[in-house]
């Protein structure tokens, strides 16, 4: 099924997500739904429906508890396309994952504004990723038991301020900027795709193809995240993972291509939907 949080008249609502309309769930957010282990129960009762156009949708997750959890370079072209953009900066000598925190006050809906952060801000990035949802507790899960824990999947766009990542040598600040977190359109439970996903991903800006891969060529596999990352740590019910972006990013090609005020950036993936926002 698919879920999404939603105003109407003012109020915000957890609803299902079918066709061309929204049905309200008995649940007061995405995070207590997941937390509460009883998504049949809860969309059995969903309410009556009403159509998409009288709604608007906010990111289905609009105020995660925690930090979001991301993968750095973790699709092969992307990282040499990094390393091309800033050697210092990017270079990865290991084959371990590279793993960043990203605050997310709010995150930005479908059709919300990216912030562009002007006097700050000159090299404003986009990153078109898989997001996983775990839906439970992990604590020392095995790769091979890591389609057990996940709720669902979204999208996200690890939205980059380029100069302030480089220029701090660690990436916190510049990819936690108010307005860098577009996450939606909606959630796809778990159910829905086969475990490991082959998603095709793609990211558009103003309609020109930049990003095209398949999430089966993750470098780190979700399995082998989970795995290393729940041996050390516990990982909580609605924790969400950003799993890294393919190549094509604003800074890979030359000259770079950052992104500018109107610009409008569509990130795709297959059998989740279309992320659009526009940079103010």
């Amino acid at each position: 099924m698919k879920l999404v949080t939603y105003l109407r008249d003012g109020k915000e609502y957890v609803g299902l997500l079918e066709g061309g309309a929204v049905r309200p769930l008995p649940c007061p957010d995405l995070n207590t739904l997941i937390e509460s282990g009883d998504l049949a129960d809860i969309a059995a009762r969903a309410g009556a429906e009403t159509p998409l156009e009288a709604v608007t949708l906010l990111a289905p997750i609009p105020r995660p508890r925690q930090d979001v959890i991301c993968l750095g370079m973790n699709y092969k072209a992307h990282l040499e396309e990094a390393a091309g953009y800033d050697a210092e900066a990017f270079a990865k000598e290991k084959p371990a994952a590279v793993y960043f925190s990203k605050r997310v006050t709010e995150a930005v809906p479908p059709e919300g504004l990216i912030q562009s952060h002007p006097g700050l801000v000159e090299r404003l990035d986009y990153e078109a990723e898989l997001a996983v949802i775990l839906g439970r507790t992990a604590r020392n899960v095995r790769a091979a038991e890591a389609g057990e824990y996940i709720f669902g999947y979204t999208i996200v766009n690890d939205v980059s301020a380029r100069d302030v990542q480089t220029g701090h040598k660690q990436w916190y600040f510049g990819k936690s900027l108010d307005g860098f977190t577009p996450m939606g359109p909606c959630i796809v439970t778990a159910e829905e795709i086969s475990f490991p996903p082959a998603l095709d991903i793609s990211a558009r800006v103003n309609g020109e193809v930049r990003q095209e891969a398949n999430t089966a060529w993750l470098i780190n596999s979700i399995g082998e995240v989970l795995e290393e990352l729940t041996a050390g740590m516990t990982l909580l019910a609605g924790t969400v993972i950003a799993t890294g972006t393919p190549a094509g990013v604003g800074m890979g090609f030359d000259p770079p291509k950052f992104l500018k005020s109107g610009d409008v950036v569509e990130c795709e993936i297959e059998g989740i939907g279309v992320l659009r926002n526009t940079v103010e």
